[in-house]
């Protein structure tokens, strides 16, 4: 069972996230704390925020208070709503949240039921519960949780991001799904690159593409997203990364790639990938084995079909890394001389690693960024942030 901890300061976001599930018939609440919930589950999004808020002194300024948490067991563990409930309950309380207000929820809307839980760390004195390893302490909980409920290990599947759904384009609204898979593997992943950032939205059917220029002499830069259809192509609008928030455009990816390449990467990844390839006989058995370990390869293709990148993909540490960080062992040409039997640009390969091909039907992407006002939140917000500088956004 592999747990996502995601902190932040959108009360709202979070409860609604969970609500839209419940509307479209594929979520349902399980148990809430301190939160009162209808007996029918049709919760209100602005009543559940009051219950938080009754809570915590308003005083309070950090922009880190709120935790949204997501529990994910193995495909073929089958928990009946109590079992689950009892995990959720369990881990919530040797989280130290039990004392908190919570709602506990089951989402049913990919290949598995997993759980979702919104809490705080504030507590009614207006001090904080610490976040201090909170990676450590969660992961020995759900350890224990497998054990105690016979669950598969970890270990044993690549985890929670493999089983999140790639974007359908014949099935609609694009928007929703993208969205979906932006919200998730921007959060969830570490990478130092936009390419990189490129290669892992690329497994799940999405493109990104940085678009920059002049507007009446006004300079601007800023993310675009699309769907894309099994030979990598741009189906439907493209989709500016505002319309998902502010933590999904250029500024805010970059200030987190800046740190994550000042913290390094955990050295397993180099590990796993030179056993692999020091047992691998051709490309097509490298990239086979990687996967068994949890280890995308992503193949970058130039003109002439000549491979000059390579991206890897690691899903057990959720960290995406060009073969050239890890060594020159695992940089492309050096892949291509070892194993000549990579092949060429294929159906299989041409999603993942060139930019997103321009859809004829939809306009340039150049006319789809330009700067404009953020306009003030109209949506109920706990009001926890600091006070935000206002400014241009794309």
């Amino acid at each position: 069972m592999v747990a996502k901890v995601s902190l932040g300061g959108n009360l709202y976001g979070a409860l609604a996230y969970n609500q839209d599930k419940i509307d479209r018939g594929k979520g349902q609440i399980l148990e809430t704390n301190r939160v009162f919930v209808p007996a029918d589950g049709r919760f209100s999004v602005g009543e559940c925020m009051r219950d938080f808020e009754r809570t915590m002194p308003s005083q309070v300024t950090t922009t880190r208070g709120i935790v949204h948490i997501s529990l994910n067991p193995y495909p073929e563990d089958r928990l009946t709503d109590e079992q689950l409930t009892d995990i959720g309950r369990e881990y919530i309380e040797r989280m130290g949240f039990g004392d908190q207000p919570w709602m506990l929820f089951k989402h049913e809307d990919i290949d598995r039921e997993h759980l979702h839980i919104v809490t705080t760390r504030v507590r009614g004195d207006g001090s904080l519960i610490s976040d201090k390893n909170n990676y450590e302490r969660s992961r020995k909980i759900t350890d224990d949780l497998e054990r105690k409920y016979g669950l598969h290990p970890k270990g044993e599947r690549q985890g929670e991001a493999w089983q999140l759904a790639p974007v359908d384009a014949s099935a609609g609204d694009l928007k929703r799904q993208v969205g979906n898979v932006v919200k998730h593997l921007a959060e969830a992943y570490r990478f130092h690159s936009l390419p990189g950032y490129r290669a892992l939205l690329s497994l799940y059917n999405v493109g990104v593409e940085k678009v920059e220029g002049d507007n009446k002499g006004n300079r601007y830069a800023g993310l675009v997203y699309s769907a894309l259809d099994a030979e990598g192509n741009r189906v439907g609008q493209p989709l500016k990364s505002s319309l998902f928030g502010k933590k999904y455009g250029i500024v805010h990816l970059e200030g987190r790639m800046q740190e994550v390449k000042a913290k390094g990467f955990p050295t397993s990844i180099r590990t796993n990938v030179a056993a692999t390839l020091a047992g691998s006989t051709t490309g097509g058995e490298f990239r086979m084995q990687l996967r068994e370990r949890g280890i995308d390869l992503i193949l970058r293709y130039g003109n002439g079909d000549r491979l000059f990148g390579a991206t890897f993909i690691d899903h057990n540490t959720r960290t995406v890394l060009n073969g050239s960080a890890l060594g020159k062992d695992f940089a492309a040409n050096a892949l291509l001389e070892g194993s000549p039997a990579f092949p060429p640009q294929s159906h299989e390969n041409r999603r993942s690693v060139q930019t997103s091909a321009m859809n004829t039907q939809s306009p340039p992407l150049s006319e789809i960024l330009q700067p404009t006002i953020q306009p003030k939140p109209t949506t109920p917000r706990l009001q926890i942030k600091k006070k935000q500088s206002r400014g241009r956004s794309i």
